[in-house]
């Protein structure tokens, strides 16, 4: 039996990644098992999941997956680079492959540029392109065309993480196979597409108001259809508080920050009203907007760039099936994973419990602000 990891967010599980279930299964055959490392209740992009975790692995559990971990959200909300090396590393203890959705869909090709971003003379090359004050993503691409490298896998979103997973391989010599998967569609289209709708576009429907449940899978509507939606905006008072009270050894602790930008996001924060008005006095061209939109999640949230560089002692089972339970206690004999309990002291449970704790604050509806999600793991007996 092949065990393959997926490192995922399923912001909401969709009809795009049940395909990516069955091309893995038509592949490798029926008895495949499909192993989740899904983000929690944060997303990297620097914001609330649509839905709680426990509603996101169940309805992933229910259309094919063996086993659902949580990705600890110090690696969730980590730079694609980080999301990928620590999804990587856990993975790695368990796995055989490594499948990811890319816009190019060539493993050799991913893998070249991955050799090419971990070569000494890249690091020499990016440091004068960032000397220029370009943005990372422009200084990165600019590097590898100083070296005659091709960087047209740097272009496109699913590409550029799948680059990361290609480097997070070889960084940590890991014995998961690369197995990309084309990804159809647009990763970013605002309208969904009948049969490649994009989590951007479902969202968006969810937070409408409009009909969305054409585009989840059957199997995955019953867990849901009747799941409370969250959003930024719906908990934007509570982190201006968070921001306007936070003191400058806090803003100067904080991850991301370098360079002078913690004191630029500690400014704007005391000057402006609005998030957007703070991202937007905060952004620069070197600055992406999505790097500004982690960093004031993490000031929420309380979490440091220290708390981000410490590796999580455990794993947290979100959901399983008869399979991946099998999978799960063989991995805990061969040490992979400490029981929980035996972590519940360490810091990083206090810092997870504590974002549970913040993140119904952002539920549409206000009925549900006062409710703590669920810890709850699924077992769907299959």
């Amino acid at each position: 039996m092949k065990i393959i990891g997926i490192i995922c967010e399923y912001n909401p599980f969709h009809l795009g990644h049940q395909k990516q279930f069955d091309l893995l299964r038509q592949q490798f055959g029926q008895d495949t098992a499909i192993v989740c490392l899904m983000s929690g209740n944060f997303v990297q992009r620097g914001a609330p999941a649509i839905m709680d975790k426990s509603c996101r692995a169940a309805a992933a559990a229910a259309c094919g997956a063996d086993l659902v971990l949580e990705l600890p959200v110090t690696y969730a909300l980590s730079s694609a680079e980080g999301f990928a090396a620590g999804g990587v590393k856990i993975l790695s203890q368990m796995c055989d492959g490594l499948c990811f959705g890319t816009e190019s869909g060539n493993a050799e090709s991913l893998m070249d540029t991955a050799r090419a971003l971990l070569s000494p003379e890249f690091s020499r090359h990016l440091r004068i392109q960032l000397d220029t004050g370009v943005s990372f993503p422009a200084a990165r691409q600019a590097a590898l065309a100083a070296m005659g490298a091709d960087f047209g896998l740097l272009r496109c979103a699913n590409d550029i993480l799948a680059v990361e997973y290609c480097k997070a391989i070889l960084a940590q010599d890991s014995p998961l196979q690369p197995l990309p998967i084309r990804r159809e569609g647009s990763y970013h289209a605002q309208t969904p597409d009948a049969e490649n709708p994009s989590a951007t576009s479902v969202r968006r429907l969810l937070l409408a108001k409009e009909a969305w449940q054409s585009f989840v899978p059957a199997a995955a509507l019953p867990h849901l259809e009747n799941a409370p939606v969250h959003d930024l905006a719906q908990g934007e008072q509570a982190i201006l508080y968070r921001l306007k009270t936070m003191t400058d050894a806090e803003f100067e602790a904080l991850p991301y920050g370098s360079e002078g930008l913690w004191r630029k996001l500690m400014h704007a924060s005391r000057e402006h009203s609005t998030l957007e008005q703070i991202i937007t006095a905060t952004k620069s061209k070197r600055y992406t907007h999505t790097r500004i939109c982690r960093m004031i999640l993490c000031a929420f949230l309380g979490i440091a760039a220290d708390d981000l560089d410490a590796a999580p002692p455990y794993v947290r089972v979100l959901a399983f099936r008869d399979r991946g339970r099998a999978i799960l206690k063989q991995a805990r004999e061969q040490g992979c994973f400490p029981h929980i309990g035996e972590a519940m002291d360490s810091p990083c449970w206090d810092l997870e419990q504590r974002c549970d704790r913040l993140y119904p604050l952002f539920a549409v509806d206000s009925s549900h602000k006062g409710i703590a999600t669920s810890q709850r793991r699924v077992w769907i007996h299959k």
